[in-house]
């Protein structure tokens, strides 16, 4: 039986994304979103918790996220999570991120609470080049 790999993902942009392209001059588009989820203690305190969340883009939907994105939007991001290891000092190192197939982008202009939504766009199918992912 095959496994599921999806994330949906409701957040703000927490800076501007950094466009970049491969050496093959695929488009390739990073930026972090954050999460906020509210919620009562034990002692009946509201408490909040928030993640942040890496992002990654690749081809059209890149260039459509580097010209329409910035910090403070938000967006509704559907993708995959994908994880990275690699060896410092001869320790272990890994890190999450998610690859984007679709995102939707929420609210009014400045990101306010007008919604304003787009056609969610979509990454071609297939493998992603990992050489040059910046995080």
């Amino acid at each position: 039986m095959a496994g599921v790999n999806k994330v949906i993902l409701i957040g703000h942009l927490g800076a501007d994304p950094e466009m970049r392209y491969t050496a093959d001059g695929t488009a390739v588009c990073n930026f972090r979103i954050a999460t906020t989820e509210k919620f009562k203690d034990r002692q009946g305190n509201m408490q909040e918790r928030t993640e942040w969340h890496k992002v990654v883009a690749w081809r059209k939907l890149a260039e459509i996220c580097g010209q329409y994105l910035a910090k403070g939007k938000q967006v509704y991001i559907e993708g995959k999570i994908r994880n990275e290891s690699w060896e410092k000092d001869g320790v272990k190192q890994y890190s999450y991120k998610i690859e984007a197939d679709n995102m939707t982008m929420l609210g009014g202009p400045g990101g306010r609470s007008q919604e304003r939504e787009t056609e969610p766009f979509g990454a071609p199918q297939g493998g992603t080049p990992e050489d040059d992912i910046p995080f």
